[in-house]
């Protein structure tokens, strides 16, 4: 029977935004776009639903993204006058409780593995197990990247904000 429309639309609705977010790691702009709208086609062509959708679609644009990305790299070695635009923030939109871009940038100075369970468990929502499964390690390992990954995000947070308005 397939992946029915509807199955689709509510898997769109609760993860795509996280999944784009998710694909930013690799691939900025319009191109992470891609990589999800990919992951929901490959999503639309099984014949039945993965056990664990949100885990499964994440995986699919990992794998994407990185065989992307690995593409990128020969291209560019083959072709050094062509330069990929930098700066594109990982958020979609400014929350007004923190700088996207301050944050996109402390987010963007993890190594790539604390980055990558960081991003996976907040905004893709993915438990340990999936997260360890999608990253090739044990539970405990991705435990502790996450944790060490918020601890030097906390770090990075907690200095002190400059005041535009002295204190006498």
């Amino acid at each position: 029977m397939g992946v029915g429309p509807d199955d689709l639309g509510r898997l769109f609705d609760a993860h795509a935004a996280a999944l784009i977010l998710y694909a930013r790691q690799w691939r900025e702009g319009p191109e992470a776009e891609d990589l999800v709208q990919d992951a929901f086609v490959a999503l639309a062509r099984r014949p039945t639903l993965p056990d664990q959708p949100a885990a499964w679609l994440h995986r699919v644009v990992r794998n994407a993204a990185l065989s992307a990305r690995r593409g990128s790299r020969r291209r560019k070695a083959r072709e050094a006058s062509v330069g990929r635009p930098e700066g594109d923030a990982w958020f979609a939109a400014v929350d007004d409780r923190l700088d996207a871009r301050e944050a996109a940038a402390h987010l963007a100075g993890l190594d790539p593995e604390a980055r990558e369970v960081v991003t996976a468990r907040i905004w893709g929502g993915l438990t340990f197990e999936q997260v360890a499964e999608l990253q090739g390690c044990s539970t405990a390992a991705a435990h502790r990247r996450y944790k060490l990954g918020l601890a030097r995000l906390l770090e990075r947070l907690e200095r002190p904000c400059p005041s535009t308005n002295p204190t006498p």
